[in-house]
């Protein structure tokens, strides 16, 4: 990792980072300040639920039902809002880390200082995932917080599956940035590179939600490593996290390292 150029990324793009943390603690304070008006309508609403196809009772994660404001935040937020806002920021952030400093020639006075391409790559991967953990710790904390301001008391709240639902997100993201990454260290288009990385994440986010519709198109499902996310399966306790999480670190991991590996080989236009 290059120190220097870490440090004058992130005085770049901290700004943007916080943008997406703060947008993010916003739409989350919002869910648990909205509860209460919930809570007294929870068992017709369950029955609501109930009421309704069970494809799509899936597909926007209302399995757990309204009963409990973790349960309440699994389906209104993490299970839709929350992957939306996450990934077009790992769209757009790993975007302008390394496929628009191509595109617009400023790759080429990075790389004319003393270092190598695989240390700016390293660098820029860090920059992503500093950001990512940043929002998601900002994310988290305000889930505390939201429950204590308009909930109440800290230790009838289910800590230990909030925490879990949110490492799950945090390890999907770390996922569909990797992948973004991916795309963007091969592209010298910025365009192009937003566009593939939009065309791949939301397409497999639609195998994922088309696949849970309906029992006769499940198999969909199997081709999207969305379906290892299940925020309301985690909250009821009925999804085995293990396996789920070591596929979304390996997708991570190997997008990343594929990411700057070809970077270090590919011809550049400088």
């Amino acid at each position: 990792m290059n120190s220097a150029l870490y440090k004058h990324m992130m005085k770049i793009h901290i700004k943007g980072m916080m943008n997406y943390a703060f947008g993010s603690a916003f739409y989350i304070l919002l869910m648990f300040w909205l509860f209460p008006s919930f809570a007294g309508n929870n068992t017709a609403l369950d029955e609501l639920i109930k009421s309704l196809p069970p494809g799509m009772t899936n597909a926007f994660n209302l399995g757990s039902g309204f009963g409990t404001v973790e349960a309440f935040i699994s389906g209104e937020y993490y299970g839709l809002l929350l992957v939306l806002i996450i990934s077009i920021f790992c769209i757009m952030f790993s975007t302008h880390l390394m496929a628009k400093l191509v595109d617009q020639g400023s790759m080429a006075y990075l790389l004319a200082t003393p270092t190598t391409r695989g240390r700016v790559a390293m660098t820029q991967a860090l920059v992503f995932v500093t950001g990512l953990l940043s929002i998601m710790v900002v994310t988290t904390l305000c889930g505390f917080a939201g429950y204590a301001l308009f909930i109440g008391d800290l230790s009838d709240f289910h800590g230990a599956a909030y925490l879990r639902m949110n490492l799950a997100a945090l390890l999907l993201f770390f996922a569909v940035g990797g992948i973004a990454f991916l795309v963007s260290s091969l592209a010298n288009d910025e365009k192009k590179a937003l566009g593939l990385s939009a065309v791949l994440t939301f397409g497999f986010f639609s195998l994922d939600f088309i696949g849970k519709l309906s029992e006769k198109i499940n198999w969909m499902r199997n081709l999207s490593y969305f379906s290892l996310y299940d925020p309301s399966g985690i909250i009821g306790g009925q999804t085995e996290t293990g396996l789920a999480w070591s596929v979304l670190i390996v997708i991570g991991l190997v997008t990343f390292t594929a990411g700057i590996a070809l970077f270090r080989k590919r011809d550049l236009p400088l």
